[in-house]
């Protein structure tokens, strides 16, 4: 059972690791279809994880409860056996004892026996007695067990046996190296995410570059299409593709014509020509092919031509 926690653990960490890179790393190349679905795994594999620490948690909480009530149990039991037998108080309505009755030498019994009143209310009382008997000692004894729980001896099984208690230290000895090894992982993520952040939030700036020293930027992506469309729906697909991510960058791109060179191969021109980040983004846009049905990816992209 452990070693299958421990698999499922490391299958979860691995999964959770792999999800995260790959949305970070769609994230930067502006490829925001891909970003989703690797974000919406990474959740989907802490969901797992989160399951699975419950579910262990659950299972160790209700293995407590059934040792507990086991001890408990033993507890009441042990005072069941050495408790004494209760006294009859009502000796005097046996039958072995109401047959003794001569009239002559146990006259003790005579009044309440004559007397209604006297047998009824000796009744009731004995019913009381006897319901008394049977649920409120019940009651109090599995309290009183449960309160002397705690003071027993823990059951012997295997973990316990490995390591006798007298050999136990009184005080644990402290640990120094999970501690410092503990206040290292936290400075190093304390200083790791800034780097990230940074990082991050350079490759997907939107802020306005300087214009390259070029005439165009020139880009060339096959287009792919399913179904039985043909030519015309690689045609509407590529230009619906090339229409949507020219728009896409942050720099100025009115003037961006698209022409076929072969079966699915297109090439786009920009002019002028769009900086290094607005390039990355109409790449990641391309290859990110939102359109229903529809696959691309670049072939090669390039500036072309001095502006001098």
């Amino acid at each position: 059972m452990k070693s299958l926690r421990i698999v499922g653990y490391a299958f979860g960490g691995l999964s959770a690791v792999y999800a995260g890179y790959y949305m970070v790393l769609y994230l930067t190349r502006w490829e925001w279809q891909r970003a989703m679905m690797s974000g919406v795994l990474l959740l989907v594999v802490e969901i797992f994880l989160a399951t699975v620490v419950l579910l262990t948690r659950f299972a160790r909480i209700e293995e407590r409860l059934e040792q507990s009530d086991a001890r408990v149990e033993e507890v009441r039991q042990r005072l069941q056996q050495t408790r004494a037998p209760h006294p009859n108080r009502f000796r005097w309505m046996d039958s072995a004892q109401m047959q003794e009755l001569d009239g002559t030498q146990h006259t003790f019994v005579f009044v309440p026996v004559l007397m209604a009143a006297g047998a009824a209310l000796s009744g009731i009382a004995m019913v009381i007695q006897k319901l008394a008997g049977a649920t409120a000692r019940p009651g109090a004894e599995r309290r009183l067990a449960g309160r002397l729980a705690a003071l027993t001896a823990p059951p012997l099984g295997p973990r316990v046996g490995r390591t006798l208690l007298e050999s136990r230290p009184a005080v644990p000895p402290t640990r120094a190296r999970r501690k410092l090894l503990g206040v290292a992982a936290a400075a190093g993520g304390l200083l790791l995410v800034p780097v990230l952040w940074t990082a991050l939030a350079d490759a997907t700036q939107t802020r306005a570059q300087e214009t390259p020293d070029a005439a165009s930027t020139t880009m060339v992506f096959r287009v792919e299409t399913k179904g039985d469309g043909g030519d015309t729906a690689v045609q509407l697909a590529a230009q619906n593709l090339w229409e949507t991510c020219r728009r896409s960058t942050a720099a100025q791109n009115d003037n961006a014509s698209l022409s076929r060179l072969n079966d699915g191969v297109y090439t786009g021109v920009v002019r002028p020509a769009l900086p290094e980040h607005d390039v990355m983004r109409l790449r990641g846009c391309i290859e990110d092919a939102s359109t229903n049905r529809t696959s691309a990816i670049v072939l090669g992209e390039g500036q072309a031509g001095s502006v001098h």
